[in-house]
């Protein structure tokens, strides 16, 4: 049976991380996962927070799916391996029906298949579950701003997959600055935008302005294609650090 509320969710605030209903969008989630506890601690957490809105949580692939189509949500927090339909194929389903709705996939361990089936299903982030509460709350900020996130350990995994394949190690074209090259440097580690303006001094805007004309130049479209151009081009190594 699909549970479609969760009960008082605007009563708690989490500390330290909260953030106000006039800094942010209110941003509605639903939360897939087999495991009842955990569904539902995370459900609890999110629903803590003033700017989520948990409109529904559910066990399965399927069950996810149906609450898609039923409440329309902006985000799908979800785990990978699930009963009757794993968050694969739910993610793929969601992405054809729903395309504007962001999806994050969550894992215990580095699975090199599903790692690079989520990100081709069209996944918006790939995240562990061991991540703490602030990381949670991070990572679908960044999501619902645009970002892709993609924890470090699962990033370092699929570029060694990939490693195997790219032997091409000339050097940059396509018309990259400077600044710009030190920009995919450190997206290809797999620094948020926060993290990157402050790491180099400069606005969050700024570094935003930055992405977006790397991805240009260079015709991809998420920053994990942007990091795998990076070890091809010799900019990053594959146990580069973050």
């Amino acid at each position: 049976m699909i549970s479609t509320q969760i009960e008082n969710p605007a009563n708690a605030r989490a500390n330290g991380w909260s953030v106000s209903e006039q800094s942010q969008q209110e941003i509605s989630i639903v939360v897939a996962d087999d495991q009842r506890l955990f569904r539902e601690s995370i459900a609890s957490l999110l629903a803590a927070e003033s700017f989520i809105s948990v409109v529904g949580v559910a066990s399965n692939g399927s069950e996810a799916v149906e609450l898609v189509r039923q409440f329309r949500p902006d985000f799908v927090l979800m785990d990978v391996k699930m009963p009757q339909m794993d968050g694969i194929q739910a993610t793929r389903q969601m992405k054809a029906e729903f395309p504007e709705t962001k999806i994050v996939l969550l894992t215990t361990f580095t699975i090199d298949g599903y790692v690079l089936e989520g990100l081709a299903a069209g996944a918006n982030g790939y995240i562990l579950k061991d991540i703490s509460a602030a990381g949670l709350i991070s990572a679908i900020r960044a999501v619902a701003n645009g970002e892709q996130v993609t924890a470090p350990d699962i990033t370092n995994r699929m570029l060694q997959l990939l490693e195997k394949q790219n032997t091409d190690k000339g050097q940059l074209y396509n018309g990259l600055s400077a600044r710009e090259i030190e920009m995919l440097v450190l997206v290809g580690r797999g620094m948020l935008a926060k993290e990157i303006a402050r790491t180099l001094a400069i606005s969050e805007k700024t570094v935003r302005n930055h992405i977006s004309s790397i991805y240009r130049k260079l015709n991809l479209y998420d920053r994990s294609q942007l990091a795998i151009y990076a070890v091809r081009k010799g900019l990053i190594a594959i146990d580069d650090g973050t």
